[in-house]
């Protein structure tokens, strides 16, 4: 009962907020005070932070990246160029925008979908004279491909790098292992968000209001070396998986020289966006996993652990189902991120040699799950944070309405690719 009292005060607090209290700091005297209690050992958080290193600063190294390349206006011409190739027609531009949030979480994580699109998407859709009904479905739509379309590669997700760096698994091996789920998890989302909020979509939207895509660019030199240096930073991730290099070290590290490269153009601020990137989220990591660890302490990854073994007599098949929605619910009712950790220790608790298809269940589960309920992910959360921050405030029900009809269709199809 002390494990779990301090695990769910902790994010209690987190969710909360309370005074602007910032969720990484909640994280670290969550983390103390298991500690003091001897819910944890000294040990464990040796162990845990060695688990979250990697992740953790990989994230980091995204986030900058990809605030840099928002400085240069390169996600401000992606949606104009998006929303122009619709033609005007109103499904053709939410078909596209939910193209390019896929491809956006894929490259640059789910909480850089939402920390950097979301604001521009909102104000293009302004732009565009859009009534209150149909921007509600671009941004709950927007929101929700953030989470179900990162998938694909390990550095789209913070949940993607902890499994992968748990099971060492590669790269290369990832990616292969989730094409298909992932393929699958854009085209159930697009189709179901689509038949969601069909009534709200325009028919037409008059997409001559929106500036010239090339106008919106602020360095063009760095704009086209953007795109070249991606493509390096991609090839950069394959040859780390040859020689199993950490995953942080191309992500933060090409983050750090991409980020040179623009101070050099003086197109960025460099000790302003490194002081503006989300270091309470190392803290977050890192706190709130040692707290999950207590709960590991006294059993509850083994009770985890006996879910799935009862499942696993009824087929393969079926335990990828139950596992990836055992994750999913976990996740949407004490967010993604401590469940990731449960389900992972569960799973090596009964062996993951033999049983690697559940650590691909486990990660849909968690990164789609979350969208039933507003405190699923950190995702979710920065992006209502955000959403509040710009005017538009969605409340728990209105959000739930959405959440809890499309994410068990959508999951349920992605983990059929597993």
């Amino acid at each position: 009962m002390l494990a779990f009292s301090v695990f769910l005060v902790t994010l209690i607090f987190i969710i909360w907020q309370p005074k602007g209290l910032q969720i990484g700091t909640t994280a670290v005297i969550g983390a103390i005070i298991a500690l003091a209690l001897g819910v944890v050992s000294f040990n464990d958080v040796v162990i845990v932070t060695k688990i979250v290193w990697d992740a953790t600063l990989a994230f980091i190294g995204i986030i900058i990246l990809s605030m840099v390349l928002d400085e240069i206006g390169f996600f401000e011409w992606s949606a104009i160029k998006m929303a122009k190739l619709s033609g005007g027609s109103g499904n053709k531009m939410f078909i596209y925008i939910l193209l390019l949030g896929a491809f956006v979480s894929a490259l640059f994580a789910n909480d850089g979908a939402a920390l950097i699109l979301t604001p521009i998407l909102l104000a293009k859709m302004k732009y565009l004279k859009m009534k209150p009904l149909p921007i509600f479905a671009f941004l709950m739509a927007g929101g929700f491909i953030g989470d179900s379309a990162s998938n694909p590669l390990v550095i789209s997700n913070l949940t993607n790098i902890v499994t992968a760096d748990y099971f060492h698994i590669g790269f290369f091996e990832y990616a292969k292992q989730m094409f298909l789920p992932n393929l699958l998890s854009i085209v159930a989302s697009i189709i179901v968000l689509w038949i969601y909020f069909r009534k709200d979509i325009p028919l037409k939207v008059d997409v001559k209001l929106l500036p010239e895509a090339r106008t919106v660019i602020k360095n063009q030199t760095l704009f086209k070396l953007s795109w070249a240096f991606l493509l390096l930073m991609m090839i950069g991730y394959f040859i780390g998986d040859i020689y199993h290099l950490p995953i942080s070290l191309f992500a933060l590290g090409g983050a750090l020289v991409f980020l040179a490269i623009a101070t050099k153009y003086k197109a960025v601020k460099p000790f302003q966006t490194i002081k503006s990137a989300p270091w309470q989220v190392v803290w977050f990591s890192i706190g709130l996993y040692i707290v999950v660890y207590g709960l590991k302490n006294v059993g509850f990854t083994d009770e985890v652990a006996s879910w799935i073994k009862y499942f696993s007599q009824y087929g393969e098949k079926t335990t990828i189902v139950a596992t990836g929605f055992l994750s999913a619910i976990i996740s949407a009712v004490m967010n993604n991120m401590p469940t990731i950790m449960i389900m992972d220790l569960a799973i090596d608790k009964i062996g993951y040699v033999g049983h690697e298809t559940l650590a691909y269940a486990n990660i849909l589960g968690a990164n789609l799950g979350p969208k039933m309920t507003p405190i699923g992910s950190l995702a979710t959360l920065l992006w209502l944070h955000v959403l509040e921050k710009k005017g538009v405030k969605i409340g728990w029900v209105e959000y739930m309405k959405v959440g809890l009809v499309i994410t068990s269709p959508v999951l349920i199809v992605a983990l059929m690719g597993v």
